[in-house]
């Protein structure tokens, strides 16, 4: 389908349902509820299973990305359960701007559209690189920085709701909190607050407190680190149930937040910049960007150590240091060097145990994952990391086994799991 031929959402659509795919249940609970107050009535999608997958081959070709493929499933089996009229709704989707199947893959959702017999219904592009407009779907700048609040907000609930879950003494305390912190930080949005530099950082360390106060009766879990391709390593649709699975398995589980994903995207510019030259104006706005998100890092950091002995994560300025050792800056397709620089992270904080999550047809994951954990285990003998290969051939019962193998090395492995020259761990 041309540019040409493309259904723009305009005004006169406003009082569409728009649909959006499954992923980080915490955050996108919060942008969902940013965008109902701008007038979008957005639903997040939980339709799972094997006929999403299905559905996704009918119209996307296995040797093509399999996050496409499930997001495209998804939206088709939605539209096609009855539950919506297609007259009118709309899809929303991401488009990072990058080289890779985020910005790539709308072409192939609009040609689905077209054969499933919906083309009238448009498709609308989430993304801040001016790569499409619509008239009748605008990010102001309040909804900016409200949904970057929300990413903020997320990475910390999240943080802290996978250390706190696995050991609570009051089963369900931790995810009722979580629930009423989404209500709670959405009704200030409503209301105008709690989304500015120094609300956030005031409000961070309340949510810490909170959540420091539920009991805990801590026991020998195995920790886990999960990594991998953004759609796949944060939506339980791609993964499986990833997440839910190690649970089940006595395991307490670290997920690098999005905050991470995001100053990767925005240094990006700037790598680009350096290596082949480029605007000068924009190479200001985009040291702005880090600048502000440096310091959103650091009250969200801040906040994570300010009760209790939760796990801090480390700065984005010293996991580039460490990874940037062994893989270039410019690497930086898909994930890039970040999914590396995610994994020496969560080896140097105590996650040594890592399921890297492989989506089939996914070229830069192979190689910053899968290609990196042979230099990994030299600088880190002790680390243990499985690629775990998602795709419509792999069984569930195949991937839940070799992660189980990973967890039997692990526990034959008790102890320290990132040996590493003057790691505080390891003193």
């Amino acid at each position: 389908m041309s540019t040409a031929d493309r259904v723009e959402f305009t005004k006169e659509m406003k009082d569409y349902t728009i649909l959006a795919p499954n992923m980080l249940e915490i955050h996108f609970s919060l942008l969902i509820n940013v965008f109902g107050q701008y007038g979008y009535n957005v639903e997040l999608l939980r339709n799972d299973g094997r006929a999403v997958v299905d559905e996704g081959l009918k119209y996307v070709h296995n040797d093509t990305c399999y996050p496409a493929l499930l997001v495209i499933g998804q939206l088709i089996d939605a539209l096609n359960s009855g539950k919506y009229n297609p007259d009118k709704t709309a899809l929303l989707i991401t488009q990072s701007g990058g080289g890779c199947r985020a910005s790539n893959y709308i072409h192939l959702l609009r040609k689905a559209l077209k054969k499933a017999g919906y083309p009238q219904v448009p498709v609308i592009s989430l993304n801040l690189s001016g790569l499409e407009k619509n008239s009748g779907f605008k990010i102001r700048l309040s909804m900016a920085l409200k949904m970057l609040s929300s990413v903020i907000y997320g990475d910390l609930i999240m943080l802290l709701k996978n250390q706190i879950e696995p050991y609570e003494v009051n089963k369900g305390e931790t995810e009722k909190l979580t629930q009423k912190w989404i209500k709670d930080i959405s009704a200030d949005f409503e209301k105008g607050k709690g989304y500015s530099f120094f609300e956030i950082k005031r409000n961070l360390p309340k949510i810490t407190k909170t959540f420091a106060a539920i009991p805990m009766k801590k026991t020998d879990k195995t920790k886990v680190g999960v990594v991998g391709e953004i759609y796949v390593k944060y939506s339980p649709l791609a993964n499986n149930h990833l997440e839910e699975f190690l649970f089940g398995q006595d395991c307490e589980v670290m997920v690098p937040g999005l905050l991470g994903f995001i100053n990767f995207k925005v240094d990006n510019r700037l790598e680009d910049i350096k290596l082949y030259g480029g605007n000068p104006f924009k190479k200001i706005a985009m040291q702005v960007a880090m600048w502000y998100l440096a310091k959103t890092e650091e009250s969200l950091r801040s906040a994570a150590g300010a009760y209790g002995n939760f796990t801090v994560p480390a700065p984005y300025a010293h996991i580039k240091e460490i990874c940037t050792k062994i893989i270039g800056a410019g690497c930086k397709m898909g994930e890039g060097w970040l999914l590396t620089a995610e994994m020496m992270e969560l080896i140097e904080s105590g996650y040594g145990n890592i399921v890297c999550a492989q989506p089939f047809g996914c070229l830069p994951n192979h190689i910053v994952g899968k290609g990196m954990i042979r230099k990994l285990k030299e600088m880190y003998p002790q680390s243990n990391i499985v690629p775990i290969d998602y795709d419509p051939g792999a069984t569930k019962v195949n991937q839940e086994n070799r992660i189980r193998l990973m967890l039997a090395v692990a526990n034959e492995n008790k102890g320290c799991a990132h040996s590493c020259e003057g790691c505080t761990h390891c003193e």
